[in-house]
């Protein structure tokens, strides 16, 4: 999609209403949607928040997710989007994700317009809320990944997230059980799931709903 095109929509996509849990739950594991703890009663969650990044690439307009490294964690060689968790000198949970995209990627927080935020979403296995905002960089990015942290970065052209053979049925082995049959999005050979896919749906819940009315 041509990203020219793609900014024309920009006022409607600060407006959007959001479709939260529905889209959601149409990415999360079934465990997820019916065993998953009430943050809310008292197990004290740690908060981060994650850049959903929209930018041209060839004058087409791309969506930028990192594949972590592989470590000692729950989320080790996972597709996620950039981001990492609050610290106290964040004034807000947009600062944090526009810092940690910094530190993992290398686009300054000067180049990123912050759109809007989306749903936060709650990640049992490391007790997180993570805060997503969707943001435009209006250039072409050379991006600098930190390789301590970030393994690949995949550039998602949006007509590719926009169609919906990328979703998969697949079987994931997890931190809690051997493994579980849940939906993702396969990307490149990757596999999207868990609290990334949950984001990228509502993203794409919210991308459609937009362009299409106007395609």
């Amino acid at each position: 999609m041509d990203f020219q095109y793609f900014l024309q929509f920009v006022p409607q996509f600060i407006t959007a209403e959001l479709p939260a849990l529905q889209a959601h739950v149409k990415m999360a594991p079934l465990e997820r949607i019916t065993t998953a703890p009430n943050y809310s009663e008292g197990n004290s969650p740690r908060t981060a928040a994650v850049l959903m990044l929209c930018y041209p690439k060839n004058e087409k307009t791309h969506l930028a997710l990192i594949v972590r490294n592989e470590y000692e964690g729950v989320h080790s060689a996972q597709i996620a989007f950039p981001g990492g968790k609050y610290e106290e000198e964040d004034l807000n949970f947009s600062d944090t994700a526009l810092r940690e995209a910094h530190e993992e990627i290398g686009i300054h927080p000067s180049q990123v317009e912050i759109i809007k935020a989306y749903t936060q979403v709650y990640i049992p296995p490391s007790n997180f809320i993570v805060y997503p905002f969707f943001g435009i960089c209006h250039q072409e990015i050379n991006f600098i990944p930190d390789p301590s942290e970030v393994a690949q970065i995949i550039e998602l052209p949006i007509t590719i997230l926009l169609n919906d053979s990328i979703i998969v049925e697949t079987e994931i082995p997890t931190s809690s059980t051997s493994s579980i049959k849940l939906p993702a999005f396969k990307i490149n050979n990757h596999i999207v799931w868990g609290a990334t896919a949950m984001m990228l749906s509502e993203l794409k819940e919210v991308l459609k709903s937009i362009l299409n009315t106007k395609t």
